[in-house]
């Protein structure tokens, strides 16, 4: 299977030329914005766990009664009840939050979004979730581990364990230092990425008004697609060409113009780019859409 390729226009800008020789242009994020949208999404974590805690303590004084005099001390069934349940919680949300996020069709977390970065695919292609599982549990690896020794350090219970915690802290963060791609190991494992993604007002469909008649408003040719040439592509495909018709950069619509016609056997030609790939997005949207009304589903090409 062939891999896409990535070229490096500049310091931060990549352009992913995938199997189907479809060009994708992204902005790497900047260090700073990963940093910050961690500490961010850190942050809501801890707010969110105090108020959970905050709320079971209310909760559970409200069950169990004491005696004149007792203090929540006094009561250590209810109290140890309520430490194990929040400690479950805290658990979960470690890890719950950055999956059910980056799991999202916006591939973010809330402190991503803010900052206008997103977790994409090296490849160009959808985001996978072994590829936010693997990720995400490699920041335990990177983050957590390494900070929990140094945390414990003070005590003196673990010797050495926080020179080593420290030493072991001070690597894992060099790592998106030591790279174009500012990847740290997490993405390294789970090829990824993070991106630009800035927030724009978008249509909540893209408007292919009159493109569905295959007419070109430009050099009025007809541009009318059989059942075979627009199985060529899925779900995922259309998604990728509807990014491509809304960002309007004319290198990637002719890019794209090529690879489809190539797919279908037609001859490229020129000059008409953006008229054939609203046609044939239209065209396609309509057979996928008219599928799945009957049951029937093409999630890509290879579907």
């Amino acid at each position: 299977m062939n891999r896409a390729a990535t070229v490096y226009s500049d310091k931060r800008t990549r352009g992913v030329i995938t199997p189907e020789g479809i060009s994708l242009p992204f902005t790497v994020a900047s260090r700073g914005a990963r940093v910050g949208a961690l500490m961010l999404d850190l942050l809501f974590v801890q707010i969110a766990l105090v108020v959970i805690f905050l709320l079971l303590l209310w909760a559970f004084t409200g069950v169990f009664s004491f005696a004149d005099g007792d203090t929540l001390e006094d009561a250590g069934g209810p109290v140890e009840l309520i430490v194990v349940t929040w400690i479950l919680i805290s658990f979960s949300a470690r890890y719950g939050y950055f999956l059910f996020f980056e799991l999202g069709p916006r591939g973010a977390t809330p402190g991503k979004r803010l900052l206008g970065i997103r977790v994409a695919s090296r490849n160009g292609a959808q985001l996978s979730a072994e590829a936010v599982v693997a990720r995400n549990l490699i920041r335990d690896i990177e983050l957590f581990l390494p900070l929990a020794f140094i945390q414990i350090a003070p005590s003196g219970e673990v010797g050495s364990a926080s020179v080593a915690g420290m030493i072991w802290f001070v690597i894992f963060m060099l790592i998106p230092f030591l790279n174009k791609n500012a990847l740290r190991a997490g993405d390294i494992i789970a090829g990824t990425w993070v991106v630009e993604a800035p927030r724009t007002k978008l249509e909540d469909t893209l408007s292919t008004q009159g493109a569905a008649s295959g007419t070109s408003w430009l050099t009025g040719a007809k541009y009318e697609f059989g059942e075979d040439e627009l199985s060529v592509y899925g779900e995922r495909e259309l998604q990728t060409l509807e990014r491509v018709l809304r960002e309007n950069n004319q290198a990637a619509l002719e890019s794209v113009h090529a690879a489809i016609c190539r797919k279908i056997g037609w001859e490229p030609g020129g000059g008409d780019e953006r008229a054939f790939l609203e046609a044939f997005y239209a065209q396609l949207r309509a057979k996928l859409e008219g599928g799945m009304r009957f049951g029937k589903r093409k999630k890509d090409k290879f579907s």
